[in-house]
């Protein structure tokens, strides 16, 4: 009750004085952001069943208020957070992730209204005491994780960017002590915040493209620590320290790049839809970049792709789920009529593909001799409030034994730990 009138007030008006201090620290297979602690989408976590039950596995709990969106949730500790509508503004939501109990309710912004559905698309970043949420209008917030209250607010616009067609999918990334983003445009497509105050630090100066739909991904080839993404016309890695490019590669981006790029073994790879393909970087001494290979092997939409081993998974736009070789590119395997087209993720050596048409989930095996199918299951209940034109494009997320899928206003928990 305490916790619901606090939703309350902060939907309707300003706060008292006094709240409670919360702190969420990220145990070992907790789930702070999107793709998961690394950004991999690769769970380490073990002990999952290997098989499913006929029906698929129990469900713990069913949330049904999530209203408009695409959001996905991070999980820490025993709070749920994502994102989605209310009284026509688009909020930040924390849940008992035991329970499927709503705690509190924060705004964000108006709702980003588009005819393939409205509402946010981002997932929420999970950083101790604090959690950071972007709209899809690109207003930016940073809230209390113990009952939502608002600590800042900042606004891709008045940093310089534009709104995109689809709108700010961004999951922005928290990293030491900024919240690393990209507004795009003119002024500088990467922009790094202090994390406590929302003040501008830098804006990549060298780097103006305009903001697409993927994620920033830290790493440090060479011992450079970068940060990596991928817009419309190139990936590029930039400073951590001060916004300065440090290397880009062309990249034949066409109407929406979406993907998050991997990097592993000194390389960056990435893929997006509308018949782009993908290609792999070097990252060699000096930040030179150099092509590995360029091709239409992997045409990923906006499913994600999951490095396993040294093989990739995910949907292929034309060919159906593929698996593909990292290091040269190749493709290894594919199936086009056992799943259709949707979102992946990776959890003790099994695949959980989702079918974002009609809500199957399949089980199996991360492998590249092929399909290895080991159960699978459909959402039910499914939305009505989904726009006719959408699908269900939130990805999957895997953390501490349970399965979190979400359809619009529900949102859905699944044991999934073995016995």
């Amino acid at each position: 009750m305490i916790m619901k009138r606090i939703a309350s007030r902060l939907l309707s008006g300003p706060l008292g004085s006094i709240f409670s201090i919360w702190v969420v620290s990220a145990a070992a297979h907790d789930w702070p952001q999107w793709r998961g602690p690394d950004r991999t989408d690769v769970s380490k976590e073990t002990g999952l069943l290997k098989q499913w039950p006929e029906g698929g596995p129990k469900r713990a709990w069913l949330y049904e208020s999530a209203g408009a969106g695409y959001a996905g949730p991070s999980v820490v500790g025993a709070q749920l957070f994502t994102m989605g509508t209310r009284d026509e503004s688009e909020i930040l939501l924390a849940l008992d992730a035991n329970s499927g109990k709503e705690l509190w309710a924060a705004k964000v912004g108006l709702v980003f209204a588009e005819r393939r559905g409205d509402g946010p698309r981002s997932t929420p970043t999970v950083d101790g005491a604090r959690v950071y949420a972007m709209g899809g209008r690109g207003d930016l917030i940073c809230a209390d994780v113990g009952d939502g209250r608002l600590l800042w607010r900042q606004s891709m616009r008045d940093l310089g960017g534009g709104t995109p067609n689809w709108g700010y999918t961004e999951s922005v990334l928290v990293d030491g002590k900024h919240v690393i983003c990209t507004p795009g445009g003119s002024r500088g497509a990467i922009a790094a915040l202090d994390k406590t105050n929302g003040k501008l630090v830098w804006q990549s100066k060298e780097f103006t493209e305009a903001a697409h739909y993927a994620s920033i991904i830290v790493a440090e080839p060479n011992g450079v620590r970068q940060y990596i993404q991928l817009t419309a016309s190139y990936v590029a890695g930039v400073s951590a320290k001060d916004g300065k490019l440090l290397w880009k590669s062309a990249f034949p981006g066409r109407t929406a790049v979406i993907p998050t790029p991997i990097f592993h073994d000194g390389c960056a790879y990435v893929t997006a839809g509308y018949g782009a393909g993908s290609k792999l970087v070097k990252i060699g001494p000096d930040n030179q970049a150099t092509d590995v290979y360029e091709n239409k092997v992997m045409k990923n939409h906006h499913g994600g792709v999951v490095l396993v081993g040294e093989y990739l998974y995910g949907h292929s736009d034309g060919t159906g789920w593929l698996c593909q070789n990292f290091k040269t590119g190749e493709e290894v395997w594919s199936e086009r009529r056992k799943l259709g087209k949707g979102a992946i993720t990776c959890a003790d050596g099994m695949l959980y593909c989702l079918d974002e048409a009609d809500g199957t989930v399949a089980l199996l095996e991360a492998s590249p001799t092929g399909w290895q199918e080991r159960g699978r299951f459909k959402l039910d209940p499914q939305t009505a409030i989904r726009s006719p034109q959408g699908r269900i494009w939130t990805h999957p997320v895997i953390c501490n034994g349970r399965l979190y899928l979400r359809d619009q206003n529900l949102i859905y928990c699944y044991e999934i730990k073995g016995g």
